[in-house]
């Protein structure tokens, strides 16, 4: 059977019925506050269970817990705090015990019990989240730019925003039961937040062989400059999927959740999202969720070490590259040839390629996804 949820349960916290609209009744007579698109995606997240054990912000010691720790004050692993940042002129005239609208471009997203008004530390959160200062990070450069205070307290989602990918997401409620409507027992997770080369469809196939199916489950929401669109990595996952990927054996679905390059914590944040999906598997990255230099090769790994309770399996698969003489994709664990015959799938390199419009070799990718990828003017994110 597919994984019980992160913490137990799966957490529901969309209002609906005859509570749905007295909260909306109520809009009108409590103080708001206006809040970014990430904060939106993070309200739904917690509402839908993606999140789970979460139901809300984080108040103070579950933040300082899960800082330090890297687990909730019950104990429960979790690595990155989420977390409602606000201006002290925002609340002025709010105070815990107070409920408050959340407002994105006019419409009301959510309403919150407001359990805790506290100070944060940016500096301390980043070292420890991203274990450095340097604005050089786009997680660190970000955090920075938050707001001085944070508000912990249980969520209640009271409407949805325009999801420009409404066809390609799925809930965790929803792919729990898909999973089990196939009769997979055994599901590996995949996150990505680039286009399909060699070597993810080489992971992701060596993967399925050991499970009953392959959940593909990009992200899309804010990512740095240089990266790949959203559109982009869904349209060329669709031709991927269509000619290499036996029909029933994958379920592909975003997931609304911003990038926060944060490395090993990240990789046991994305574990964690996924068994709240149904995942019992999941596939690490090699430099899971780095950046830059800012993570040593294969760390992502070493930090499974400390989570023996995670209730999801991570999966170590070796990086992939093409060796001339086995003729194929392999590994370093199953080629015995040297490096001068190994081509190596380098993510610069593609992306230089793309930029100046030239079709990527067979040993990096798919010819059918690079034609994808190339038929955008300009697929990346300025």
């Amino acid at each position: 059977m597919v994984s019980k949820p992160h913490g137990g349960n799966l957490v529901n916290r969309v209002v609906t019925g005859r509570r749905l609209n007295l909260l909306k009744e109520e809009i009108t007579e409590i103080p708001s506050i206006n809040i970014g698109y990430d904060l939106v995606t993070d309200l739904e997240n917690i509402a839908h269970g993606v999140y789970s054990p979460l139901e809300g912000f984080l108040t103070q010691e579950d933040y300082l817990n899960v800082l330090h720790e890297m687990r909730l004050s019950n104990d429960i692993p979790w690595a990155i705090p989420i977390i409602l940042d606000v201006n002290p002129n925002e609340i002025r005239d709010v105070k815990e015990g107070d409920e408050v609208s959340l407002i994105y471009q006019g419409q009301p997203i959510a309403i919150i019990m407001v359990e805790e008004i506290y100070k944060w530390d940016k500096v301390n959160y980043c070292q420890q989240v991203y274990r450095t200062t340097d604005i050089k990070h786009p997680g660190v450069e970000k955090t920075l730019r938050r707001k001085e205070l944070l508000i912990g307290g249980k969520i209640d989602l009271i409407s949805h925003f325009h999801n420009p990918f409404e066809k390609y997401t799925l809930w965790p409620i929803e792919t729990r039961v898909l999973f089990q409507e196939r009769g997979w027992k055994t599901i590996v997770g995949f996150q990505t937040r680039n286009v399909p080369h060699i070597g993810h469809e080489y992971a992701q196939k060596a993967a399925l062989t050991f499970v009953d199916g392959l959940f593909i489950n990009p992200l899309v929401g804010w990512k740095k400059a240089g990266d790949f669109k959203d559109e982009v990595i869904i349209k060329s996952y669709e031709v991927l999927l269509e000619h290499y990927f036996p029909k029933d054996s994958v379920v592909f679905a975003v997931l609304s959740m911003e990038m926060r390059y944060a490395g090993p914590r990240e990789a046991v944040h994305h574990a964690i999202v996924r068994k709240n999906f149904g995942c019992t598997h999941f596939i690490v990255g090699r430099d899971h969720a780095g950046v830059g230099n800012f993570y040593q090769p294969y760390e992502a790994w070493e930090i499974f070490k400390n989570f023996p309770d995670l209730g999801i399996t991570p999966l170590f698969i070796p990086e992939s590259f093409y060796c001339k003489k086995c003729n194929s994709i392999v590994n370093i664990k199953i080629c015995p040839h040297k490096e001068e015959d190994r081509i190596i799938v380098s993510g610069t390199k593609l992306r230089e390629m793309i930029r100046r419009g030239e079709r990527p070799p067979k040993e990096y990718m798919r010819e059918e996804v690079s034609e994808v990828i190339l038929s955008f003017n300009n697929p990346f994110i300025e």
